[in-house]
């Protein structure tokens, strides 16, 4: 099936896609013992999810055992500026590359079921009226070990910070995957190519990095302002400077950058409202504003809560008077997340104005 192969990896690329690679589901043997250290160590915090389907995540065959080929792709999303410039700004929130602008789920997702289509129609002798080619796609949504399954099919390997990097775009691209009961030509595993490099390391604000591939959540300031239910631990917030949805710090600093492409999806170039977006503006977002603002982002599915919880932590770090009263408007909220956020926040700014450490 070479042919037909070479044909699909054009395809993708006409579709939007920058690499495409094929392994097959069974090729991650690793991943079983990895993922149950992970789980004992209490590494992933509140996703509970990680643990209830463990059993898949552990398996991408036993996903669906019918499947034969899992093809990888990846797209660029490449910021065109400096996605750490915003950090030094205090009066400004900071928000993840991949956050400022639509939802990747969706556009990956509906270039995955176009290539689906057209696979299903240029492999059509392959199938039968009994047997027909199937297919399943995913981006991120399911219990699939997506970052293995990539470095299985030499879209690149799982570096250092445990987030896939390429020869071709370095670190900032998504991944999606399509599983098919076809038997297509496969393709070498990638290799590590970290070297004795330990920039995204030791860039980690919260040292979340037990060891080098050994990543805990629980320090981590991507799930602490997305995935973490509640206030954050008080030892970590002023670690957390002012991102206020994700952090970009340990892919940012990756030297395999240098052979990042640019983003052909413009969708994926940030909005400017969401750029460097003032922290007094977001303090007043309500839940229809906060709705309205973030609709078709990411952003909206951590609720008006948790965003507000994450944009007072960054109020509490700013260091400036001028935010007291954002901090104030919050600390009788019905969300105790938000009026414990707002008070500490309080605590933070009216000590840094009386000079007190």
């Amino acid at each position: 099936m070479s042919g037909l192969k070479e044909a699909l990896v054009a395809r993708a690329v006409e579709e939007g896609f920058d690499l495409a690679r094929i392994c097959r589901p069974w090729d991650v043997p690793q991943v079983p013992a990895r993922l149950d250290a992970f789980l004992e160590a209490g590494y992933h915090g509140q996703m509970n999810w990680l643990a209830e389907r463990s059993h898949w995540r552990s398996d991408p065959a036993a996903l669906w055992p019918e499947a034969r080929s899992v093809i990888m792709l990846g797209e660029s999303y490449t910021p065109d500026t400096d996605p750490m410039a915003s950090l030094v700004q205090s009066d400004v929130g900071t928000i993840s590359v991949y956050a400022r602008n639509r939802d990747y789920h969706d556009l990956v997702k509906k270039r995955l079921k176009r290539l689906v289509r057209w696979l299903i129609s240029e492999a059509g002798p392959q199938g039968t009226k009994e047997e027909p080619v199937q297919v399943k796609v995913f981006v991120d949504t399911a219990p699939v070990p997506e970052k293995p399954l990539g470095q299985a099919a030499g879209l690149g390997w799982q570096g250092k910070h445990t987030n896939l990097v390429s020869r071709d775009l370095g670190s900032w691209f998504f991944i999606g995957s399509i599983f098919t009961t076809l038997e297509l030509d496969t393709d070498p595993a990638e290799i590590d190519n970290c070297g004795n490099c330990r920039a995204c390391l030791d860039i980690c604000p919260t040292d979340a990095f037990v060891a080098p591939y050994q990543l805990d959540a629980r320090r981590c300031i991507s799930y602490l302002t997305i995935e973490h239910k509640g206030p954050v631990d008080p030892d970590l917030r002023p670690l957390m400077g002012n991102r206020i949805y994700g952090c970009d710090d340990c892919l940012a600093v990756c030297p395999w950058n240098k052979f990042a492409v640019a983003a052909r999806e413009t969708r994926y170039h940030a909005r400017d409202d969401l750029n460097a977006p003032p922290l007094a503006e977001l303090a007043q977002l309500d839940d229809t504003t906060f709705r309205a603002r973030f609709s078709g982002s990411p952003i909206k599915r951590i609720g008006i809560d948790r965003f507000l919880r994450n944009v007072l932590y960054a109020i509490g770090n700013s260091g400036r008077a001028d935010l007291i009263p954002a901090a104030e408007a919050h600390v009788d909220a019905a969300a105790p997340e938000v009026a414990d956020a707002a008070r500490w926040a309080l605590i933070r700014l009216k000590n840094d104005a009386n000079g007190q450490a």
